[in-house]
């Protein structure tokens, strides 16, 4: 996804670009198919709310930018209360189409493995980064390996959902219409039930890592298993946690658990399971989840997976610009840079393919302001992160200067948001009005 939006941007600049894309002549673990901009992890962006969600705030940004990213997620757009969730196939399709009908765009399906001493590139790998690629990286900076593992939810097929048992409503009725309000489907789970699912989830067969491998994972992606063994009430309280939900079947019942599934697609044919990423080996899972009620005789268009995921030491590898220091005709973009997220790997992509657009132009852009999301972003993985401890990190209000003279505390955090994201609107129009 970054790369696809570092090409967009710079080819809307007047550049003449060369997209590489590996794929469907070398396959991952996760993507299906050729397709540029393929989602495998979630087909969510997560919240739409720009005065009060960073990352709705990025959407925001993106779109002022003529994001690529985000106009295909527009035209795509599911239903998914205050969330951006999108129908994926048709989303890639459309990215796709449009960079291959570009002009200025040409798009060779070849896997790159060296890093070029000439010539002006931009490595947005993503979560993926191929063995050999990953090794000329290493060999070029001379850092030590850094890796953590995602893991990827299942899809369900909606006919084989029992809507008998589970029924449709987004947290909080949230959503503007009724379609947004019924976005989700949710499976109750009563005190005996949980506790039975937390059992067979710690008992389940597990996928073994390679020897001497350790796993070290993202916050924001753990599996279901390594939640569950922080604590039996960690899921409850995480993805399984049952607040601002009514049972349809049983309003006077409240549930101690509800499992919730996210439209995946514009036909409404499949779900997946939200939160649900997980390490189980298949059969293991199809057991296990089948235990939800519900989903009992569900039917799975795609299970559960883990991959290995690599991103670099950005805050002592790169300078402002993105460029890696050791060779300044490289850039890197993306999640391979140590930022987390659909959303913020593109945005790193579009501000890539700017500053690269700017400097073959024979001019510097300004700094982006580091009081909006994606100035917050890129000061981040470019010297704001403590190096020796830097890990992935999604876009949050605490990447942001404070705002001076607000109050603290939880009753003061709307306010304390609203002025985040005022300032940050302000300041993201000046610079693009600046000519960057």
């Amino acid at each position: 996804m970054a790369g696809s939006e570092a090409a967009w941007a710079a080819a809307r600049e007047g550049l003449d670009v060369v997209l590489h894309e590996m794929r469907p002549k070398v396959a991952t673990f996760a993507h299906q198919t050729g397709k540029l901009a393929e989602m495998v992890c979630s087909n969510s962006f997560r919240s739409d709310d720009s005065e009060q969600n960073a990352v709705g705030l990025l959407h925001w940004e993106m779109r002022q930018a003529g994001s690529l990213t985000m106009e295909s997620a527009d035209r795509h757009r599911l239903p998914a209360g205050g969330a951006l969730a999108v129908d994926r196939e048709p989303f890639s399709q459309y990215i796709t189409d449009k960079l291959r009908a570009h002009p200025n765009i040409t798009v060779i399906e070849e896997e790159v493995t060296a890093l070029p001493d000439d010539g002006h590139w931009i490595f947005a790998t993503g979560p993926l980064t191929s063995e050999s690629l990953g090794a000329a990286i290493m060999a070029e900076t001379g850092a030590e390996r850094l890796a953590f593992y995602d893991a990827i939810a299942p899809i369900v097929y909606a006919e084989s959902i029992d809507m008998g048992v589970a029924w449709a409503q987004s947290r909080y009725d949230k959503g503007e219409t009724e379609e947004e309000r019924k976005a989700y489907i949710n499976c109750p789970m009563t005190r005996d039930q949980y506790e039975a699912f937390i059992d067979a989830l710690l008992a389940a067969d597990k996928t073994e890592f390679h020897d001497g491998e350790t796993a070290s994972y993202f916050d924001g992606c753990l599996p279901i298993e390594v939640m569950a063994e922080r604590g039996r009430e960690t899921l409850r309280h995480g993805p399984m946690k049952p607040v601002g939900l009514t049972n349809a079947h049983k309003p006077d019942e409240k549930a101690y658990a509800v499992v919730q599934l996210r439209r995946d697609n514009a036909l409404g044919t499949l779900y997946n399971i939200v939160g649900f990423q997980t390490k189980m080996k298949y059969g293991a899972q199809t057991e296990v989840f089948r235990m939800i009620p519900g989903l009992e005789n569900a039917s799975f268009a795609r299970l559960g997976g883990i991959h290995r995921n690599t991103f670099m030491n950005s805050p002592t590898l790169l300078d402002a610009e993105m460029r890696l220091k050791s060779k300044p005709n490289i850039r890197f973009a993306g999640q391979v840079t140590g930022v987390e997220g659909y959303v913020e790997s593109a945005a790193m992509g579009l501000l890539a393919g700017r500053l690269a657009a700017a400097e073959l132009a024979g001019h510097t852009l300004p700094r982006v302001p580091p009081t909006t999301a994606t100035g917050a972003l890129v000061t981040h993985i470019t010297g704001g992160a403590e190096a020796r401890t830097f890990q992935p990190m999604n876009v949050n209000f605490g990447l942001f200067p404070p705002v001076e003279g607000l109050k603290g505390g939880r009753r003061g955090r709307k306010d304390r948001y609203k002025a985040y994201t005022d300032r940050a609107k302000a300041e993201w129009q000046a610079w693009l009005a600046s000519g960057a």
